[in-house]
Order: structure tokens, then sequence, then C-alpha cells
């Protein structure tokens, strides 16, 4: 399955039928460039970025080139939108562990045992890393490769997963939040030997190892004045 709950199989994907169909031109379109993504990430996985064609990505998403050049400008705007797709899914599973409401606030829950709510909220990001290892490596290792614009991207990532950390924890100073951006970029490279790997039980090794670690810092004082 891929990340939008449709299968990718390793070669020869369902076509859509030919000639009139039920589907809206917007759901065909939908359907085209979830594939695109998903088969971007796969090959990625497998030939790195550098190495993969546009060729490569319509023989395993079964998209017709005409159609691929309707929705991105190249290969790059493919895997920046495939990057978009990987942030997406991380985030809404760090936000969804915590409760969060539609400002990305934590719920009750989290706010009231913030430990704890770290705790579920990397819990499920390792998880989410294992379950999608081609996006993860897109986001965590090729990124590198696809340039400055998906450097950027990338780094915006990184700024989100911060803010969700820093309200996660209740910090409200600059130093707190330096705390949390600096876990955050720890925790980044520490995934991803792992990633490179495709050592899922590492991945999910790292994190009680993290945790006590954090809850370390918590209890020293690390992340600055907080919200009680």
């Amino acid at each position: 399955m891929n990340i939008y709950g449709e299968r990718m199989p390793n070669s020869s994907p369902r076509r859509l039928p030919r000639g009139r169909y039920a589907l809206s031109r917007e759901e065909v379109e939908r359907i085209q460039r979830s594939r695109l993504c998903a088969a971007m990430a796969e090959v990625m996985a497998e030939k790195g970025y550098v190495a993969t064609s546009v060729a490569d990505v319509l023989q395993r998403s079964g998209v017709s080139r005409q159609s691929f050049y309707q929705l991105f400008e190249d290969k790059l705007d493919c895997f920046m939108a495939a990057f978009d797709v990987a942030a997406d899914l991380l985030l809404q599973h760090l936000l969804e562990m915590v409760g969060a409401d539609e400002h990305r606030m934590p719920g009750p829950d989290a706010i009231d045992d913030p430990l704890g709510g770290f705790e579920r909220a990397f819990t499920a990001y390792l998880a989410a890393l294992a379950i999608e290892l081609p996006y993860t490596r897109l986001f965590l290792i090729e990124v590198y490769a696809a340039g400055p614009a998906a450097m950027r991207r990338r780094s915006e990532l990184q700024d989100a997963i911060t803010a969700v950390f820093a309200d996660l924890m209740g910090v409200t100073d600059d130093a707190g939040r330096f705390t949390c951006q600096m876990v955050v970029a720890a925790t980044s490279t520490l995934v991803t030997r792992a990633v490179a790997e495709n050592d899922v039980e590492g991945l999910s090794a790292l994190g009680p190892r993290v945790i006590a670690h954090v809850r370390t810092l918590w209890h020293a004082g690390a992340f600055g004045t907080i919200v009680e």
C-alpha cells in the first residue's frame, strides 16, 4: 500500500480504463498525482535521485508522459510534491498522537502530561518513518541530491516539527525552543543511518534511548520556562 492507501505493485500497475468512465477529471488527476508521487519515492529508494528518470517514474506508476507533464514541470517538481506528501503524513501522525486541534495545539491530555505526550508522539514518528520507508528516504536522504529548493523545504519541515515539539512540551522561551530545535536536529541525524540501511528494528530501538534523554533534559531544566 502507498501513502494514499492504494496498492502499488512492482511492475505493470493497473491503468485507468480508456474512454469514458465515471471519475471526474479532478479525481483522475488526483489519482495520477498520487501514483506519480508514490512511484517517485519508490524508484528513488532503489536508484537514488540522480539516477531516477521521468521514464522510470512513468513505468512504475503506469501514468502517461503527457499526463505527467500536465501535472508537473519536471522531475524536481514531482519530487517536491512527493516530499510534501511525506511531510503531511508525518505531521498528521504527530498531531493525531497528541490530540491536536485545528490550530495544531496539543490536546488537554498532552498538556497535562507533556513527557507522556512526547513519548506517544515520538513513538508515532518512528512508526511513520518505518511504515513508509521510500517516502522517509526521500526527505531524509535524497533531498540532499535534489538541490537548494528541496533543502529549504526540508528545513521548513524541521521547523514545523520543532514547533509541534515545543508546543507539546509547553515551552515559552527562546532557550527552551532552542533545546527543542537541537533535539529535532539530532533525532534527524540518528534516524537517517537506520533509514539508509532500511533498518526498521534500528529505528524502533532509538525510541527508548531518545525518550529517556529528553526526560533527563526536562528534569534538568533544559527546556527553560514552561507553561504549567
